[in-house]
């Protein structure tokens, strides 16, 4: 059968290096691949993930998320793909303006329906929000099983979601950073939602006094994490190497690869380190990290705010006689197919 969705609009607010964003490049070099037409309205195209532009993709840009109505009226795409949480108000906006001449919006749940930084009030705001979700997509994606469920309640979506997961990371021709023999790794942008605060604290109280943390990611964060190397007179353990646009071969360096979020989605950081066999210990940030973290041999999971554990697990697999996990694959090689098969789907309804 023949495609109908020939041409999508996708959309983002920069190129700044989070996880939403490069998986929204990584899909789009597949639907051009496909032979599709993509295009990316976005508001500043400079970033770090500039690189991996895929080529053959439209850029419209200057660009504001308000005007989102006014691209899609103008270019007339076959659909719409809002890729992540932090963008489906600009959905509800074009759904809002443009009524019945609005094109199919899929949307991807990047983020967990229930934020652990949430206080009551907003909690409560958050879910009022979610459930008005049915009335302005037409579909939702999430990437494991345990997600979509937890999604699929919040939004009222329970026969309009799919679980696709994002396609994996690639290898990037480049050179490595200068690292330490040995090394503790955490990856992700450097904002309060990552806590780097809580990895950086147990670094004092491990049996290992010597070992190095490396943070590859960059953000509004950088300032106070200094502070508190700082003030704990961590000046040479840990190493704030910025933003990599491929993280992989310093995973494979890794002793162990830490995620000490607060809340995540499907944090693709620990497939990417499994993938190349280097154990995971996270917080339990998300329903999805105990869907990685499957099997004891593989990581450790542990609860967000207790640092015993914390500091008991990266004592454990930084034990010499530790052994190192089987290279777990990445899922999603054909994750951009399945979203085009999707789209062709909503369209020709």
């Amino acid at each position: 059968m023949s495609p109908v969705a020939q041409h999508i609009l996708t959309y983002a607010e920069d190129l700044r290096g989070g996880g939403v964003e490069r998986a929204q490049l990584r899909l789009a070099r597949g639907w051009l691949a496909a032979g599709r037409r993509v295009t990316l309205a976005i508001e500043d195209i400079a970033g770090p993930l500039a690189a991996e532009l895929p080529e053959g993709l439209e850029i419209v840009s200057p660009f504001r998320l308000l005007a989102l109505p006014a691209v899609v009226r103008r270019l007339s795409p076959d659909v719409i793909f809002c890729p992540g949480n932090f963008y489906t108000w600009s959905a509800a906006w074009t759904r809002l303006r443009l009524g019945k001449t609005c094109p199919p919006i899929v949307a991807k749940m990047s983020n967990a329906p229930t934020r652990a930084d949430h206080g009551r009030l907003m909690h409560t705001a958050h879910q009022l929000w979610l459930a008005r979700h049915g009335g302005f997509l037409d579909h939702l994606v999430a990437m494991t099983p345990a997600t979509a469920d937890e999604a699929a309640l919040a939004t009222r979506m329970v026969r309009r979601t799919s679980v696709i997961p994002n396609p994996p990371a690639v290898a990037i021709p480049g050179a490595l950073p200068d690292l330490p023999p040995r090394f503790i790794l955490g990856v992700g942008r450097l904002e309060p939602q990552k806590r780097w605060d809580r990895l950086i604290a147990a670094l004092p109280l491990l049996a290992d006094q010597t070992i190095p943390l490396v943070i590859l990611g960059d953000g509004r964060e950088r300032g106070a994490i200094e502070v508190q190397i700082r003030a704990l007179g961590l000046g040479g353990r840990v190493l704030l190497l910025g933003h990599s646009s491929d993280p992989l071969p310093v995973m494979a360096r890794a002793a162990v690869l830490a995620l000490t979020s607060e809340y995540e989605g499907v944090p693709g950081v620990l497939r990417e380190a499994l993938s190349v066999g280097t154990p995971v210990i996270s917080t339990d940030s998300s329903a999805a990290v105990a869907e990685i973290v499957d099997r004891p041999d593989r990581g450790t999971v542990v609860a967000r705010d207790d640092a015993a554990a914390l500091i008991a697990a990266l004592d454990a697999w930084l034990a010499p006689t530790t052994q190192r996990p089987a290279p777990v694959p990445q899922p999603g090689a054909n994750s951009a197919e399945r979203y085009l098969a999707l789209f062709d789907q909503l369209v020709r309804r």
